[in-house]
């Protein structure tokens, strides 16, 4: 029998100058490859190749200080990055913010679903999502520095309808990571918390007639079974670099409850309340639910909904994050993206097919700035660019959209006194802007969907019309002129404003 097994630096001695790599993986450490991608760093600081590469990543990989996509963030290193999320590799962030790389963002469902597309030899993805927000070529095609010039989307017409064509290119190496491999190099991923797109970044460089490096934890030497739990076949793997120390997420040891090994009656995990600012937003955010709803939530103070409801059976909610899990606990913070107890896990390929098409009924997103228009901006905040992850499928096929954020930025306190929201002190930064600096999210083509929109701050909830943004509901303790109004770059209308308690 075939055997792939080999050492990582030997693993990535071929790679060439010039390389394009597509790397699986999510943040927490979720099918993160590190120790395959510390290899390729330490082989490019101790003999300056590979150089030149181009990176491609749905989801943000890393834990911020290194690791992750932090391994290519080197002058030299790297020449071009399309990625999903950049929030987890701050040193590639700088890199950007210095136009030392061509810097390029897109929707992650969208990546994962090219590289799917490259593998199967079609002319790229062909969507509507994307339009109208900063993928469309009218509002940069993905582009986020002065580096980026070239145009890897263009504005296709079918039937007298717009849609948006990712173009696609040949991946020379797939990163992926698994639990167990055979000697014939079949890949399980049963004890990781996701399967995310490994099959896709695969299929991607197999079928470009590059090569596929897997890390696992563990090498048997007999066939895995049964053989449903074989996520990558051996025929897409050139070689398997085994990490006994491989951790299953940045919480290290095995939790059987996030790989969905284990029934929800097998273990218990305590539901951890959000507290202040956060638990206020999410608190009224969650009236918003509905019994039998398909639920996102999305990370940051979306994310403390889902523990607030968690015991709220009536509701009977079937929820879904864009790494796989279906009716799983959400673990909020660094780990997120893993589930505790999923009924399901589907690679995030599929799940994002499951969004893109209107599979869910409300979704909480998190808010970095929102306009007068309806827009809203995560992905790039400041001089960096963040990217939007799952953001942008989500928002835009969702039936009805949440967006839940702090009414301003950098030093905003306050408490709620009897239901009523104190300002002890307001931030400097005014969320609610003029017009957003990057459409991740398109008010006018919320409107042209038919889609519910709401935007819900500690102070006032504002809701999507025809004409504009309107002025919905107030906290108690609240004055709308010098609190509200006053206060944002844009008017909104105040026709019909009610007052609410505020969580305590």
């Amino acid at each position: 029998m075939e055997q792939k097994a080999v050492t990582a630096e030997h693993a990535v001695i071929d790679i060439p100058d010039g390389a394009c790599i597509a790397v699986t993986g999510s943040g927490g450490g979720l099918q993160e490859a590190d120790s395959v991608l510390q290899a390729i760093e330490q082989r490019f600081l101790g003999t300056g190749h590979p150089r030149d590469l181009t990176v491609v990543h749905a989801l943000g990989i890393g834990d911020a200080k290194g690791s992750g996509i932090g391994r290519f963030a080197h002058e030299g290193m790297v020449r071009r990055v399309i990625g999903g999320h950049w929030s987890w590799a701050p040193e590639m962030q700088a890199l950007a913010r210095a136009d030392l790389i061509e810097a390029y963002t897109l929707p992650a469902g969208v990546i994962s679903t090219l590289l799917r597309e490259i593998g199967a030899g079609r002319p790229g993805v062909i969507t509507h999502v994307g339009l109208g927000t900063f993928a469309d070529p009218r509002h940069g095609g993905g582009k986020v520095n002065a580096r980026a010039v070239d145009d890897i989307v263009e504005v296709v017409n079918f039937d007298g309808r717009e849609y948006l064509r990712y173009k696609p290119f040949a991946v020379d190496v797939g990163v992926v990571r698994g639990s167990i491999a055979d000697a014939r190099g079949n890949i399980s991923t049963r004890h990781e918390a996701a399967d995310m797109d490994a099959y896709a970044v695969a299929l991607a460089a197999r079928n470009s007639g590059g090569q596929v490096i897997a890390q696992v934890r563990e090498s048997i030497d007999h066939p895995i079974v049964p053989a449903r739990d074989v996520r990558i076949p051996g025929v897409l793997v050139d070689c398997v670099v085994v990490v006994p120390a491989q951790r299953q997420t940045y919480a290290g040891a095995h939790d059987p409850a996030i790989s969905g090994e284990a029934s929800r009656a097998d273990s218990v995990s305590p539901v951890v309340q959000p507290t202040g600012l956060r638990r206020i937003i999410a608190s009224r955010a969650a009236r918003e639910l509905r019994p039998g709803a398909s639920v996102n939530y999305g990370y940051g103070i979306p994310g403390g909904i889902s523990s607030l409801v968690a015991d709220q059976t009536d509701l009977d909610l079937w929820t879904t994050v864009e790494q796989g899990g279906h009716n799983g606990e959400i673990i909020d913070g660094a780990l997120f993206g893993a589930t505790r107890h999923a009924q399901a896990i589907v690679s995030s390929v599929d799940q994002f097919d499951f969004y893109s098409g209107g599979g869910v009924d409300i979704a909480f997103l998190g808010m970095g700035e929102m306009d007068g228009d309806g827009n809203v901006n995560v992905s790039q905040l400041g001089d960096s660019v963040v990217g939007p992850g799952g953001f942008v499928e989500i928002t835009q096929n969702a039936k009805k959209v949440v967006f839940c954020g702090a009414f301003e930025a950098k030093g905003l306190k306050v408490v709620s006194d009897s239901g009523c929201l104190v300002i002890q002190q307001p931030g400097s930064v005014s969320k609610l802007v003029d017009c957003v600096r990057h459409i991740t999210f398109s008010g006018a083509q919320a409107r042209a969907n038919g889609q519910e929109v709401l935007y819900v701050t500690e102070r006032a909830v504002f809701r999507l019309t025809d004409a504009g943004i309107a002025l919905i509901e107030v906290a108690d303790g609240v004055d709308v002129e010098r609190d509200v109004l006053s206060r944002m770059g844009f008017r909104p209308s105040v026709d019909a404003v009610t007052r609410a308690a505020v969580a305590a």
